[in-house]
């Protein structure tokens, strides 16, 4: 007899079908290893199914076949890893041996590790196994109870979260009372972060390019010396970006979940911040491995990438982003696949001024040489700094506005026009869409310039040498600051300010 059930495997951040064949044939006199056969493409976590599925069906009182089994993974060309195929292995076997209705196993995607007692353990990227099962007209998902929550993002999709191997044949039998887990719809109120903009002294002036970075979606790099609150800024930017929608959530939710970096149930509610050491490899920034996984990039999708010590992480690592800050999409190629990650992140990076960190500080004499200053900041290249739109010169605070302490605006205030620049932004370019992801030419449709304003970037395109790039994230700026003021035209005024924001790098 043959018994089939649906489950699912994890390719980056997809979820693909999965069908486990369970073939019962002649009875046998011992049940050995060689007596449970597993074909389809099994890594070293599959394969050894067949022994927890076997001491789990026994201890929970279950009846292990004493027959012969073939169990087939189809389809047979994509590889299966990890411990997801326990639950639909296990109650594949009960429906083959009768002790589950077969019928009910139709239309139903299983999915769990079990443990040797028959308790289920959580799994990693519930949300994409949910998704999956509404793109391919599945009703009902059953998985570990710890992963319901999450994976509850759809009403076409019935899903139940059991405890145990025996909550799963009781649910397929009828025989207990359970019911789908509801979906989730959060109120997105405001987080509480415990910073606050409020709390920083001075750095007035980088507080606002901030708030320009978090209205408009913009990159910016910080320069400045030790001490000098560099960090301390960045820290704060979630504050002062809005709430996630629902649809933000799940995305962002998905990504955690299939990288096992989700820690709490339910969706994820706050804006993601990343911050990586210097040392992180390529794969742990962009993504990669022999099974890729999504990368620091794409954690911090729809969030904040924070590199401090920008100049001090590995020139291919930094390289490696030039193509995810452009497209908001990382692309990771291995022989077998290509896999596709989200990445559309505001990316804040962070550096001294030469390696020692003192120059241009009075009161501190620079030790580092021109050659090795000039090496430092070579070390981020110029089409990398063309991808960055706002750039920030940090100084220390002075003496007095160490000792006076005068609160600026709060989070909560920022916060606000940043969303209201935000939903002017949706308006014009849709959900998820902001300035910085504007394509060449609804850049054009979004700027409108008059004479005085087309003459003073003339002007400024001539003394400063820019490129046809940088020209372009000037007007995005300049954008984003009329947003901020809530104005239609991006006057000089507007234009003036972006261009403060490309002094240092503006070739």
């Amino acid at each position: 007899m043959i018994a089939q059930a649906h489950s699912a495997t994890l390719l980056g951040i997809e979820a693909r079908p999965i069908v486990v064949e369970i073939d019962l044939q002649g009875r046998v006199d011992s049940l050995g290893e060689r007596n449970f056969v597993l074909v389809g493409l099994p890594d070293k976590a599959v394969q050894e199914s067949k022994e927890r599925v076997r001491t789990a069906m026994r201890n929970s009182g279950l009846d292990f076949p004493n027959r012969k089994i073939l169990c087939n993974l189809a389809p047979g060309d994509i590889r299966k890893e990890g411990p997801w195929l326990d639950l639909p292995m296990a109650l594949s076997l009960c429906a083959a041996s009768r002790q589950v209705n077969l019928a009910e196993l139709d239309g139903t995607v299983i999915l769990g590790e079990l443990g040797l007692d028959g308790s289920l353990r959580p799994i990693h990227g519930a949300v994409s196994v949910a998704l999956m099962a509404k793109e391919q007209g599945f009703r009902r998902l059953i998985l570990p109870h710890e992963n319901a929550a999450e994976a509850a993002v759809s009403p076409d999709v019935a899903v139940y979260g059991v405890r145990n191997l025996i909550d799963a044949v009781e649910l397929l039998n009828g025989a207990g009372l359970f019911t789908p887990q509801p979906m989730e719809i959060p109120e997105f109120a405001e987080p509480d972060y415990g910073i606050d903009y409020a709390d920083v002294k001075g750095q007035r002036h980088a507080v606002r390019a901030l708030e320009i970075a978090a209205a408009g979606g913009h990159n910016l790099l910080m320069v400045g010396p030790p001490g000098s609150g560099k960090t301390m800024l960045a820290r704060r930017l979630p504050t002062i970006l809005p709430p996630l929608s629902l649809d933000e959530s799940i995305q962002v939710t998905r990504i955690h979940s299939a990288a096992g970096e989700k820690k709490t149930r339910g969706l994820v509610r706050e804006r993601p911040f990343r911050s990586p050491h210097h040392s992180a490899s390529h794969a742990a920034i962009v993504g990669g491995g022999a099974n890729p996984k999504p990368g620091e990039i794409s954690l911090a999708h729809h969030g904040v990438l924070f590199l401090d010590e920008m100049p001090e992480f590995d020139r291919s690592v930094l390289e490696a982003l030039r193509q995810p800050l452009e497209d908001g999409v990382v692309t990771v190629a291995r022989v077998a696949t290509t896999l596709t990650f989200p990445a559309a992140c505001i990316l804040i990076g962070a550096m001294n001024p030469c390696p020692c960190g003192y120059r241009g500080l009075p009161e501190q004499k620079c030790v580092s040489n021109p050659t090795s200053c000039v090496r430092y900041a070579g070390k981020i290249s110029g089409p990398l700094m063309d991808r960055i739109d706002l750039h920030l010169e940090v100084p220390r605070l002075k003496p007095e506005e160490l000792v006076r302490y005068e609160p600026g605006e709060s989070s909560r205030e920022i916060r606000q026009r940043v969303t209201a620049a935000r939903q002017r932004q949706t308006a014009r370019l849709g959900e998820t869409r902001n300035n910085a992801s504007m394509t060449p030419r609804e850049l054009r449709e979004a700027v409108h310039l008059d004479a005085e304003s087309e003459e003073f970037l003339r002007l400024v395109a001539a003394r400063l040498n820019i490129s046809g790039r940088v020209y372009d994230r000037l007007l995005k700026v300049g954008r984003t600051i009329a947003d901020l003021v809530g104005e239609e035209l991006v006057r000089k005024a507007h234009l003036a300010e972006a261009v403060q924001f490309r002094d240092r790098t503006a070739g």
